[in-house]
């Protein structure tokens, strides 16, 4: 899965605009101008269109998770590259927005991913445990669909 429709998908399904996007890059620190953020939103095809970095994808759910809950009490002066895996893009949405297990259940559910309880455990697991399970593109994308209509669907309801 593309990162430009990772952060496309994200962006759109929790509403954010420009100004809170640029927020978050701003708390962790990455310096994002607003024509390089439109240009990163813009689709492939369109003209001005620029692939986003699977760092600025990172720093961006890094700055969504302190946007969302605040700063972490236990400061990290340094920060260790880590490869972002879509299992790490899970963890981070499901920090940022405080999801409950039962939460991250109605998701898949609404994007159509049937999971049994292992099987969703297995996905927040470390990747040498014994029961770590990778998850695929389509996984990601259901779970990126189904958060899209959950928030809709809270919108409604407030």
């Amino acid at each position: 899965m593309d990162t430009n429709d990772i952060f496309y998908k994200i962006s759109k399904a929790l509403s954010l605009t420009e100004e809170e996007i640029l927020q978050a890059y701003k708390l962790e620190g990455y310096p994002m101008t607003p024509e390089h953020l439109e240009a990163l939103l813009k689709k492939r095809v369109d003209k001005g269109f620029t692939s986003c970095s699977y760092e600025e994808l990172g720093v961006f759910l890094d700055g969504l998770v302190i946007l969302k809950r605040g700063p972490s009490p236990q400061k990290n002066e340094k920060k260790e590259a880590v490869e972002l895996t879509h299992n790490l893009i899970l963890k981070k949405l499901r920090a940022a927005l405080n999801l409950k297990e039962a939460d991250m259940e109605i998701i898949f559910g609404l994007g159509d991913a049937k999971l049994s309880r292992q099987e969703f455990k297995s996905l927040f697991r470390k990747e040498n445990h014994k029961n770590f399970k990778a998850c695929s593109d389509v996984l990601l994308m259901a779970f990126l669909e189904g958060l899209d209509e959950f928030y809709y669907v809270g919108e409604i309801d407030e």
